[in-house]
């Protein structure tokens, strides 16, 4: 357990300590029974979803429980369910490795997702034994589908703000639940909803395990949606529904943390979720640019389509580094939690909540790459990609809504440097002296010494100080705004894309270093273009970021100096760009998907 301990890092702690890539998990290293675990989603994917998109839009009735059925005949919604409950007890990585392979399936996989995720794990988390004997097995098997019911019509990101009612019967036995929940994914279907509502007068709420069957609930029809057509999507609304006193999950007013533990879990499997939609939507926008001939050639010739192909297989490459990185850590997280004694129930939560801002991170860049994806897939389609019998209408209305679901990304984005500057004041993170000593640096003379010439050396003194403009910029802003720092959203968001942009590329250099050192450097020339791409625009993006936060708070001399060290941080090497992406396009175009 000492190695296990030494070697596994902090949530958040990336932008203070440097880690090596031997300690990171990368895809690559999947072992044969997780790759049969993501071959049987392709598969299931490919004979019971993709033939069926239209019927599933069209909400043909009953074709989602079905699907939901079949899915827990093959066990794909027990996945990381513990084998005394029916599961196969697998790690979190693997969780997210399906979460990734089901992504692609649009309608379907919302559906598997709330079910698997918000609908069983505060059960399985928060539950007491009688609970989780009773609901996991067949929440486990798909005999009973679940869902979630916390949002209301006033209160969407404040949560804590619900309305919902809950009122204990004189005769001590139940909780009678009163209130209205909306956007609640599988309502239509669900037999069990985990509602969330305020006992009396308490100030903050309360979770409930809800039966179906309990009575007092009606539902309005379908909401007609942009995207995710097939999802069911209702209104619930319950009127005095008698829910048993045994029924009240964990503690009474443990229901916003229990939100917001359960929605850390759903951020990063969205995140993930969004690799394999992603991976989708550019295996058909490869396909076609080398079927569409124009001017007597497949458009994948042209520089301005190679382009596209060469962003799109970049960012991905990118975001799948840092998600499969943080699986990896909540997993060793977890193992020294258990091997310390602590109960594992209750260490998947903590070990989760500890990488509450790499959580964040995944699921703000997951879901905008996803965006920039399906954006530019449609535009390698051209007219086509804007007609309903290609592909990219769904993928690009199904794609909306991630940066709205699980928190919307400005909360995601303002979260991250609060997540971070808690964990500081509360002396878990050291933040302040490398701020001081960046500080310092601002004020010494530049170092002129020799460079380092060997492989990696350069990407990561980039790397280093791309951390060190973050850690100026977020200490200066600490230090100038105090207390009225968390009223200047502008700002925290500006410095929370810093932020991302140096885990997101620093997992990509890591991961690329990794595979170099086990497979060669002839073999991995993709990744490390790749690679050099990502940083490139990372050094950009944090230049701007970093500039707009400084205009927005310093000024004088002080705003002068800072953009100076700005500078000098965010510095890199020239390179030919675009030759790098035609090279990386040239891969995907010859093996015609999709090659990373």
């Amino acid at each position: 357990m000492e190695s296990l301990k030494s070697k596994s890092i902090k949530g958040g702690e990336f932008i203070i300590r440097e880690t090596a890539c031997e300690d990171i998990f990368i895809p690559e290293e999947f072992d044969e029974e997780q790759l049969m675990i993501r071959k049987t989603c392709e598969d299931f994917l490919e004979s019971e979803v993709y033939a069926n998109l239209d019927r599933i839009d069209n909400q043909e009735e009953g074709l989602m429980v079905n699907l939901m059925d079949k899915a827990g005949e093959l066990g794909l919604l027990a996945v990381s369910i513990p084998e005394e409950y029916g599961g196969f007890g697998k790690n979190f990585n693997t969780s997210m490795l399906v979460a990734d392979s089901v992504g692609p399936g649009c309608s379907f996989a919302v559906a598997l997702s709330a079910h698997t995720g918000i609908g069983t794990l505060p059960i399985l988390y928060y539950g007491n034994k009688e609970q989780k004997d009773k609901y996991i097995p067949k929440l486990a098997t798909g005999e009973w589908k679940a869902s979630y019911c916390l949002t209301e019509p006033n209160s969407g990101s404040d949560a804590n703000s619900g309305r919902t009612k809950a009122v204990l019967n004189a005769e001590g036995t139940h909780y009678l639940i009163t209130g209205q929940k909306m956007w609640i994914t599988n309502g239509g279907f669900a037999d069990i909803f985990i509602v969330f509502a305020k006992i009396d007068d308490d100030k903050n709420l309360s979770a409930f395990i809800v039966e179906k069957g309990f009575g007092g609930i009606t539902m309005n029809p379908e909401e007609h949606k942009m995207g995710i057509k097939g999802s069911s999507t209702r209104q619930v609304f319950f009127n005095d529904c008698p829910v048993p006193v045994a029924n009240l999950l964990s503690e009474r007013e443990n229901g916003f943390k229990i939100a917001v533990n359960i929605l850390n879990i759903g951020r990063i499997k969205l995140g993930v979720a969004a690799i394999g939609s992603s991976r989708k939507v550019l295996n058909h926008a490869i396909n076609y640019s080398n079927e569409r001939i124009q001017f007597g050639l497949p458009i994948s010739k042209f520089g301005a389509i190679r382009y596209k192909l060469a962003e799109m297989a970049t960012r991905n490459f990118a975001i799948e580094s840092a998600a499969y990185r943080a699986g990896q850590n909540i997993d060793d997280a977890y193992d020294v939690l258990v091997a310390e004694g602590m109960d594992p129930s209750q260490a998947k939560l903590k070990s989760t909540e500890q990488f509450a801002v790499e959580c964040a991170i995944l699921k703000v860049w997951g879901s905008e790459m996803l965006d920039y994806i399906v954006d530019e897939g449609v535009q390698v389609y051209g007219g086509m990609g804007y007609s309903a019998e290609a592909p990219m209408d769904r993928a690009y209305r199904d794609s909306r809504i991630n940066r709205i679901f699980e928190g919307t990304n400005e909360i995601n984005r303002i979260l991250i440097l609060d997540m971070l500057l808690k964990r500081a004041m509360k002396g878990e993170l050291d933040l302040m002296t490398p701020a001081q000593a960046v500080a310092g640096e601002l004020m010494s003379i530049p170092d002129f010494a020799e460079e380092d010439t060997t492989l990696f050396a350069a990407e990561k003194k980039v790397l280093q100080n791309l951390k060190k403009a973050g850690l100026m910029i977020a200490g200066a802003a600490v230090q100038k705004l105090m207390m009225t720092l968390s009223k200047e959203q502008e700002v925290l968001m500006n410095i929370a894309d810093i932020i991302g942009y140096v885990y997101v590329l620093e997992s990509t250099i890591l991961r690329v270093e990794k595979l170099v050192k086990l497979r060669g450097e002839e073999a991995c020339k993709g990744q490390l273009d790749m690679m050099r791409i990502y940083l490139y625009q990372s050094v950009d993006k944090v230049a701007v970021a970093g500039k707009e936060a400084l205009c927005s708070f310093a000024e004088g001399d002080e705003l002068r100096m800072m953009l100076v060290g700005l500078r000098r941080f965010t510095k890199t090497e020239p390179f030919n760009i675009k030759e790098t992406r035609q090279r990386v396009a040239k891969q995907l175009i010859e093996a015609n998907k999709y090659c990373y």
